[in-house]
């Protein structure tokens, strides 16, 4: 598994076309300077290069701590890009809520002992469950201390070499203390979960996934002129021709496109019973690169994708998220209502669109520093 096999470098970019009075896309910042396409690679300006070079000459030569910016001050040096979480759900028809999501906008604060050179951890994750609310509720809970518990020591580099061996080990070891819990219970618990589970360091986003839940970045593309949906998943179906041999290697069999005619996804936190006919919970994992083209992330479980293609659900956020007519009220910017808007209208629509499932939908706004 490639971790980086599936997603697109970033485009470089670059200014779009404009005729005399035109404005740039809403909601990017397009500048006429090219961006590398080398995922990882600090883009400065001069003026944070000058000071970057300044902070380094300081540590140097060891000057007092109090000159020196302190960890919430130099993230103005290793980010560019502020992101945002809201979040929407909506039971539909289904007897319970069954769906479990995680927003932190701040994870950097729960992780200890962070090399200097990572200034902002974020970190976003959509739990879609069946059989029952456990499986959801418990990936929720620990999913993301167990990330946090392995985060690598070393810096942003080192976290690189790393991320897709933390990832697989706080996948499993989530997978494995839920299944003793259940298995403590009489009788067993049978629930399983989807997950998709998006970890921002700094400007880079790693995308984790088991399931049919999906991550989406809305992207400006030049070439198109227009906001895109960049999927940043891939479903987990048993259909799909390497997972149907992995289930069928393992002694399982996929009908009706079902693993045993009864599980709809090939990959999953939980689902004891289908775990020795080759369901595992080891995630896809990729890599993205944030840039100025970006306006915000979309992570959905499946009863958004029931009623809405990728590029449907796009221009449905943003033409709520262009309304001029928007304005600010007591606390709220008028950003943060567009947003919490955007998410209501497209779970609230997806319902009324009969997914007959439970909807979640979270949006991670992107903005410029």
């Amino acid at each position: 598994m490639d971790l980086f096999g599936d997603l697109p470098e970033p485009d470089s970019i670059k200014q779009p076309a404009l005729t005399p009075g035109s404005a740039k896309p809403p909601g990017s910042s397009i500048t006429s300077e090219s961006s590398s396409n080398s995922i990882g690679e600090k883009r400065k300006s001069q003026d944070e290069a000058q000071e970057d070079q300044q902070l380094q000459a300081k540590i140097a030569k060891n000057e007092h701590a109090s000159d020196l910016p302190s960890h919430a001050d130099a993230a103005q040096l290793n980010f560019h890009y502020n992101l945002k979480g809201y979040v929407a759900d909506r039971q539909g028809e289904r007897e319970d809520m069954q769906d479990a999501h995680v927003l932190m906008d701040d994870f950097l604060k729960h992780v200890p002992e962070v090399h200097k050179s990572i200034t902002r951890l974020a970190l976003y994750a959509v739990f879609d469950g069946h059989g029952g609310v456990r499986a959801s509720r418990f990936a929720s809970q620990h999913l993301h201390n167990n990330l946090r518990d392995r985060f690598p020591k070393g810096d942003v580099k080192q976290v690189e070499k790393e991320i897709k061996k933390i990832f697989i080990e706080a996948f499993k070891k989530t997978d494995e203390d839920f299944l003793k819990e259940a298995a403590r219970n009489k009788p067993s618990w049978k629930d399983g979960t989807t997950a998709v589970v998006v970890l921002a360091v700094n400007d880079t986003l790693y995308i984790a996934n088991l399931g049919d839940s999906k991550a989406v970045l809305c992207r400006y593309k030049e070439a198109e002129d227009k906001f895109v949906g960049m999927s940043l998943t891939v479903d987990h179906s048993p259909s799909v021709y390497e997972e149907r041999m992995r289930i069928q290697k393992a002694g399982g069999n996929v009908r009706e496109g079902r693993v045993l005619g009864v599980l709809e996804v090939s990959r999953s936190i939980g689902d004891g019973p289908y775990k020795r006919h080759g369901v595992t919970c080891v995630p896809d994992i990729k890599r993205c690169q944030l840039t100025d083209n970006d306006k915000y992330l979309m992570i959905a479980c499946d009863g958004l994708w029931k009623s809405y293609a990728v590029d449907e659900s796009i221009k449905f956020a943003n033409k709520i998220l262009e309304d001029p007519n928007v304005a600010a009220t007591g606390r709220k910017s008028a950003e943060d209502i567009k947003f919490e808007t955007t998410c209501s209208k497209l779970a609230s629509s997806a319902v009324l669109r009969l997914s007959g499932d439970n909807v979640t939908v979270v949006l991670v706004a992107i903005s410029k520093r």
